[in-house]
């Protein structure tokens, strides 16, 4: 029979299901938003094995950690589905599937994307029933949901899961802190002496980046105020942590490359308040509990704006058009609609965010 569902009607429940393959290899934000839809798997199917198929940082991150992921295997990069890390070679994928066959999965989702690339993929796992998401130039699963590309991430993961009888128990994702992160942390950054509050002026895109003099000003009053602020940011984002730093002139602590992604979340979690871009740290932080205010293009935050209001506080930009040249970038996803929404410019579409109003979301927050 199928279950009921905070999303509607559910499909059935898989009849004797041992071990059950996730496709879910992408950044960091992407596997916090599919934490939901594999809690309501592991509700459902309690004693299958969860095998995610994701990257190295995966196994990393998921290695002794209490949650519904009881193993990863590393999916070889290919297009669509990850780029190889630095000296990783490519390629590799039918050998994979063929390892992978012999773990005789009963069940296999995909929670990657439209399924383009990644349908092909865990149809090649040869499990019973697979289930996903199709957009309209993929292949179909046995099971799958439209991919729509407005529409919240955490809930769009959910709506596969109850393809297969997993109705939802949760719409927040939350991953947990062990004491080894808690250790590493403690390690870096000794113990707190004042409350802390982290910014994140980073992001991979451009095009979401608040600007770092903005953070500065942030970072600057709120050391002020009597906090220990700590900037975080990976390698690649060092030129924009060391801007920030440069510009705030007051006493705020730069965290580039110090941190391994779990003691990352064992940081954010001993934080009073996450000031970020959206990105993936700004997911992770609020993952682990602590508040947040994030600074969103507005169709980022239809796709990943935190559900909450009593612990985070999106800050808004509605800019819709190319600072640089004009262009309507939202009509590409609307085809019948007037104009191009082809553009190769990526300055940040998030500059119109006042500082006023960041500020003001951060001590609504802070204790």
């Amino acid at each position: 029979m199928a279950s009921p569902s905070l999303l509607g009607p559910a499909g059935d429940v898989v009849p004797d299901v041992e071990r059950i393959a996730v496709l879910r290899a992408n950044a960091l934000g992407d596997f916090i938003f599919v934490l939901p839809a594999l809690d309501a798997l592991r509700a459902a199917y309690p004693a299958a094995e969860i095998v995610l198929l994701g990257a190295p940082w995966h196994a990393e991150l998921c290695r002794d950690r209490p949650g519904p992921v009881d193993r990863v295997l590393v999916v070889p990069p290919a297009p669509g589905i990850r780029v190889p890390d630095p000296g990783e070679p490519e390629g590799g994928m039918t050998d994979f599937l063929a390892a992978a066959r012999a773990e005789r999965f009963d069940l296999a989702l995909q929670l990657h994307g439209g399924g383009a690339n990644s349908n092909p993929v865990v149809t090649g796992l040869g499990a019973r029933v697979t289930a996903g998401l199709r957009a309209e130039d993929a292949p179909p699963l046995d099971r799958w949901v439209r991919y729509v590309y407005y529409q919240h991430e955490v809930l769009r993961y959910l709506e596969v899961a109850a393809l297969v009888g997993a109705p939802a128990t949760t719409v927040v994702p939350t991953l947990a802190v062990t004491d080894a992160d808690r250790a590493e942390a403690h390690a870096a950054l000794g113990a707190a002496g004042r409350p802390r509050v982290a910014l994140h002026p980073g992001a991979s895109d451009t095009r979401r980046r608040w600007p770092a003099d903005r953070f500065a000003e942030v970072a600057r009053e709120l050391a002020t105020e009597g906090y220990e602020v700590l900037v975080t940011g990976t390698p690649a984002e060092r030129d924009t942590v060391e801007r920030l730093v440069t510009a705030a002139r007051a006493p705020v602590r730069p965290l580039v490359g110090t941190l391994g992604l779990g003691a990352l979340a064992a940081c954010y979690a001993d934080c009073a308040l996450v000031v970020s871009n959206d990105t993936g740290p700004l997911h992770l932080a609020a993952a682990v509990g602590t508040p947040t205010v994030g600074v969103y293009w507005v169709g980022n935050l239809i796709n990943g704006g935190q559900l909450q209001r009593g612990r985070h506080r999106p800050i808004v930009s509605w800019t819709v058009h190319c600072p640089v040249c004009g262009v309507d970038c939202t009509r590409g996803v609307y085809p019948h609609r007037e104009g191009s929404g082809d553009c190769p410019h990526r300055d940040s579409f998030v500059t119109d965010v006042p500082v006023a109003e960041v500020l003001e979301a951060a001590r609504e927050l802070l204790p």
